[in-house]
């Protein structure tokens, strides 16, 4: 569509005229169902408007008539590249409400699985960084490593994409041997894996043109967005909630934050590049300390809270006390102490928090999530203005925006 108005100019005048695009909301290059309208005075971008509310799903409604351990599954629905930060991310502000105090082994056990889940989503992200830059190789190499998290994760709570993986206070079961043993050849394989796919991108000529300058951002102008996560850090920013507001027991490991300079898209691919050697480190120590543990304390994997804990099934059958338990919990029965509590956790594309109100019912008075691709969208515009109609897509790209997180 023509923006320009000439109808009535002199003969022969130079008329400058721009031009409408509507990029997405079905576009596979917009990574989700959310749309972009750029103006574009030739391929050059003047003006853009982000657009979401094509999935929108109430999420923060739907669980406010809901008991706690049903909210779980929503989540999974935010980012779902890395669903499992965000069940934990979820049980950790309720255990924050009810004062429910986890033991080091589930801390341990739950910062395995987080790791492996900010692995699983900055390889997606990054290899599909690599793809909108012409490069397909690295993304269907890298694809059978999320598939073995994927299956580790499968073996703890029996699910891959949306996991509901854990409960209030732990897991719903211990960890058992074929999930480490998955997990041990995770850690042995991965690391030579990460290394050739750095070699393709990090040195290589076509892809630094085609991210270095690209959607750049100050530390300041990201502050004052409210960005978080690796997109704050490659503009320069150490921010990380895991150490400047442990949980999960963070602060029993050594790890590194990595940050950046400029806050392009090169910067960013090189944040999340960091961040997953550091969680493989931070797997491997979580790893030695699991071991740790001898007799009954190895097979410690829940808090002792039979409010929000289903009993073992063979005690439902034989004991009234277990019985009325399942009973309760099942059918949503157990009433929430009031009270008004913010807990985040760092989520694979920032700071996760949700903001939960209880006013002593069996639900949520008011719940309310953070969700940084949501904000990381607002800043689109500067990001791309004056930039190329090429560089919007690798610029959203290494933004990481995935739908679920925008439009909840």
């Amino acid at each position: 569509m023509i923006t320009s108005e000439h109808k009535d100019l002199p003969e022969g005048s130079i008329v400058k005229t721009t031009t409408t695009l509507n990029l997405g909301p079905t576009h596979p290059a917009t990574h989700g169902v959310f749309q972009n309208i750029l103006e574009l005075d030739g391929e050059r971008i003047v003006a853009a408007e982000q657009t979401v509310g094509y999935i929108h799903r109430a999420f923060e409604k739907i669980a406010e008539r809901r008991p706690l351990y049903q909210i779980t599954p929503l989540t999974d629905r935010l980012n779902y590249c890395s669903s499992p930060i965000n069940n934990m991310g979820w049980h950790i502000t309720c255990e924050k409400l009810l004062g429910v105090q986890t033991p080091k082994r589930v801390d341990y056990l739950r910062v395995i699985i987080m790791e492996l889940a900010r692995i699983a989503d900055h390889l997606i992200c990054n290899s599909i960084v690599g793809v909108d830059s012409g490069a397909y190789t690295g993304f269907l190499y890298v694809m059978q490593y999320r598939e073995l998290i994927y299956e580790i994760w499968e073996e703890v709570c029996g699910s891959r994409l949306t996991t509901n993986i854990g409960r209030i206070g732990g897991f719903e079961r211990n960890f058992n041997n074929i999930a480490f043993e998955k997990l041990e050849k995770f850690l042995a394989e991965y690391p030579k894996v990460l290394k050739e796919f750095n070699n393709l991108f990090k040195r290589n000529r076509i892809f630094m043109d085609r991210t270095i300058g690209v959607g750049p951002i100050s530390g300041e102008r990201a502050l004052n967005y409210g960005f978080t996560g690796p997109n704050l850090r490659a503009a320069g920013i150490d921010y990380d909630v895991r150490v400047h507001t442990p949980y999960s027991s963070y602060q029993d490991f050594d790890f590194q934050i990595p940050v950046g300079k400029t806050g392009d898209c090169y910067d960013r691919f090189l944040v999340r590049d960091e961040e997953m050697w550091q969680s493989l480190h931070i797997i491997e120590q979580a790893y030695r300390k699991v071991q740790e543990f001898k007799g009954p304390e190895a097979e410690v994997f829940h808090a002792d809270v039979p409010a929000y804990y289903l009993p073992k099934k063979e005690d439902v059958y034989t004991k009234m006390e277990a019985l009325i338990w399942h009973f309760k919990i099942i059918m949503g029965e157990i009433d929430i102490q009031p009270g008004e509590v913010y807990s985040a956790v760092e989520g694979a594309n920032g700071e996760l928090g949700f903001y939960l109100i209880s006013d002593g019912g069996r639900t949520p008075y008011r719940l309310h999530f953070r969700r940084p691709c949501f904000i990381y969208y607002q800043a689109y515009e500067e990001l791309t203005k004056g930039s190329m109609l090429s560089d919007a897509i690798i610029t959203m790209s290494s933004l990481n925006l995935i739908a679920g997180e925008m439009d909840a």
